[in-house]
């Protein structure tokens, strides 16, 4: 099966954020079910301090800026944080299409795991090994944003605050490329800012 994401040149700017390092990155654990990333697991002061560098140099980014978030707790403490150092008057917009991938039987193991969830994605982006939402699920929800985003705004620049597998599958979608192929773009650290931009000619 093909996994692509196939959109006209987007109306609107599209930034993206990882949350900035978080209580479950200092624990070396994965975190993915709501029940555990939406009242726990937030950001460490670290990750605070991460998100505020980022923020503070990067000038693409102004008070203008609307700002869509999961709402896990370390994602949408990312978002409330840029807000405010933004200024931004618009409130952060929680979609949970946004949350982190489901890593299924995996959760609160060891983060040595993605390791294998990510081999697996290579081989068969419908696979679910151990439970984990498949890579093309994934694709399936956070493009699925985009393409609300683009039904609503013309002209603006958002920022999408998120989880490194679901933005890194997302930036996949905007390279034209199979679901699978996402660990072989270069991957987002915690509070990196990337622009996404659509790959036209592997579009066309």
């Amino acid at each position: 099966m093909n996994h692509l994401y196939k959109i006209e040149q987007p109306g609107n700017r599209y930034f993206v954020m990882r949350h900035g390092h978080s209580l479950a990155n200092q624990q070396g654990i994965i975190v993915s079910d709501p029940q555990n990333g939406c009242a726990g697991f937030g950001l460490s002061e670290r990750g605070r301090e991460q998100v505020r560098t980022s923020l503070e140099s990067d000038d693409r980014l102004d008070a203008a800026t609307l700002i869509v978030s999961s709402d896990f707790k370390r994602a949408l403490e990312t978002a409330q944080l840029a807000r405010s150092i933004l200024g931004c008057e618009a409130a952060v917009e929680i979609d949970i299409r946004l949350r982190e991938r489901d890593f299924g039987e995996l959760e609160l193991g060891s983060d040595d795991a993605y390791a294998q969830v990510w081999r697996r994605d290579e081989l068969d982006a419908d696979g679910e090994f151990r439970a984990v939402e498949s890579a093309s699920r994934v694709m399936a929800r956070v493009t699925a944003v985009i393409a609300d985003l683009e039904r609503r705004f013309q002209n603006r620049s958002l920022l999408l605050v998120s989880h490194g597998d679901a933005l890194q599958i997302l930036q996949t979608a905007f390279a034209c490329r199979d679901a699978s192929a996402h660990r072989q773009l270069p991957h987002l650290q915690t509070a990196e800012i990337r622009l996404l931009a659509l790959a036209r000619s592997a579009a066309e």
